[in-house]
């Protein structure tokens, strides 16, 4: 019962949104878009700078810059020195980190109200003044290749998605992984740096998002103190990079020390390009959601619990990307099984879908929880600023939000059978399988490295 309550509450929140014009926005006149969502729940703010740049950006052989340059921005300017960026935002009683995707690249800080002012100061002034100094870069540089390691070389199952990522994505930039590939760290130079920074860190490609316990004009004016100086430069010119049709499945094996073998399915799926476009990225969502999207739903209620086949099962699928996505799914068969088992069980849980289609309160079960995690989202002035950030960042605005929301909640069962009938032959199909090594092949454990920004 409640959940429906939660339902009642988000078509509520849908038609109260344009009334209330908040979030506010204004572009300063060197373009940096601004965005500001009051609440006044909680005497703290979320201030976030994103780029519209990420890894699909950089070119071969510079793979990882855009993340490598996520790093730098904390070695310091004429006016703060390495380091100090962060401490003076824990001086002032808040927190701060960035982080790098395909699609942008973002910093944030939470802290008192009171502190706007000065983190727009320190925020603006590595906007356009960051030193990219040959030591402090040569010193950064480790620390990446150090985290490549840990998290990417020494971690099979990230070994696995990185190479069945390369497979089933062959032109698209996607294909390469945001940490970049090894060998383009090792030949990585401060000037690979500094020529991203100056390209692409610019006010005409930012967006400021603030949240929290503020007045709009307030901040539009500190914004314009700080930003508005800044000046504007013109962006290189972004050309589409489509991937050209797949025409049959893909195949790989990866090996690595491992206790189980994991299976991976990847296929080309549709993304949302505009908020009122076609209906299957929401139709596909909301397959996700059905499949596993909460305790009871499909593929671990029937491979893991019911017949046994697998100890673990997933689904990962993004409609929201500047580039192209994938609809996986993944899992580890059961001692006794055989990966190609698991395989066919897969790919039986989403044709008896095709075929026989979901009930009504399977869907409403899965919407349920769709909301409550968006509500959830939004009940944090972090999650807010997160949210609107994200959306502006792929190229959708902060008033799609409640479009989208909107769309989830109008898919119907008809139109998730026919998502699970259209998007899942072979031809878009790349599988990739990680097979463990014997016990005697593991390399020694590696040592998680000194923290860092991340």
């Amino acid at each position: 019962m409640r959940k429906h309550g939660v339902a009642l509450l988000l078509s509520g929140l849908v038609l109260a949104l344009p009334v209330l014009a908040n979030p506010y926005e204004t572009t300063l006149k060197n373009g940096l878009k601004v965005v500001v969502k009051e609440d006044h729940r909680a005497p703290v703010v979320a201030h976030m700078v994103w780029y519209r740049v990420g890894s699909m950006d950089e070119v071969d052989g510079t793979s990882g810059v855009a993340h490598l340059l996520e790093h730098m921005m904390f070695k310091g300017t004429p006016r703060v020195g390495p380091g100090e960026f962060s401490k003076r935002v824990a001086a002032a009683g808040g927190q701060d980190n960035a982080f790098t995707s395909r699609d942008y690249t973002a910093y944030f800080q939470q802290i008192p109200k009171e502190k706007l002012g000065d983190m727009m100061a320190l925020e603006a002034d590595r906007m356009r003044h960051l030193n990219v100094a040959p030591k402090e870069f040569a010193q950064e540089i480790k620390v990446v290749m150090e985290e490549r390691r840990l998290r990417t070389e020494d971690n099979p199952q990230a070994l696995l998605f990185e190479q069945a990522n390369a497979v089933a994505l062959q032109a698209h930039p996607y294909r390469r992984p945001i940490i970049g590939w090894m060998n383009d760290l090792e030949n990585m130079t401060a000037a690979d740096a500094r020529a991203w920074y100056d390209q692409w860190y610019v006010p005409n490609n930012a967006t400021l998002v603030v949240s929290g316990d503020v007045d709009h004009q307030q901040v539009f004016k500190l914004a314009r103190q700080h930003y508005g100086p800044l000046k504007p430069r013109a962006l290189p010119v972004r050309k589409p990079r489509a991937e050209p049709e797949q025409t049959g499945i893909r195949r790989l094996i990866t090996k690595g020390p491992a206790e189980l073998p994991l299976l991976l399915l990847g296929w080309k799926a549709p993304r949302v390009e505009r908020v009122d476009g076609p209906v299957e990225p929401f139709a596909l969502e909301m397959l996700a959601a059905i499949l596993d999207g909460h305790d009871a739903a499909r593929l671990s209620r029937s491979l893991v619990r019911e017949q046994r086949i697998a100890t673990s099962v997933g689904v990962d699928y993004d409609a929201l990307g500047r580039g192209p996505a994938l609809f996986y799914l993944y899992g580890s068969p059961a001692g006794g099984h055989s990966p190609e088992a698991l395989e066919k069980a897969l790919r039986a849980e989403v044709d008896r879908i095709a075929r026989e289609g979901v009930d009504e309160a399977e869907l409403k079960r899965a919407k349920a929880q769709l909301i409550a995690g968006q509500i959830y989202k939004l009940d944090s002035v972090f999650g807010q600023a997160m949210e609107i950030g994200s959306m502006e960042a792929v190229g959708l605005g902060h008033q799609d939000i409640a479009a989208l929301q909107a769309r989830l909640e109008a898919v119907t069962a008809e139109q998730v059978q026919a998502a699970a009938r259209r998007w899942f032959g072979d031809d878009s199909l790349t599988v990739g399988l990680l097979e463990p090594l014997p016990a005697a092949a593991k390399p020694p454990v590696a040592t998680p490295g000194a923290g860092h920004h991340h």
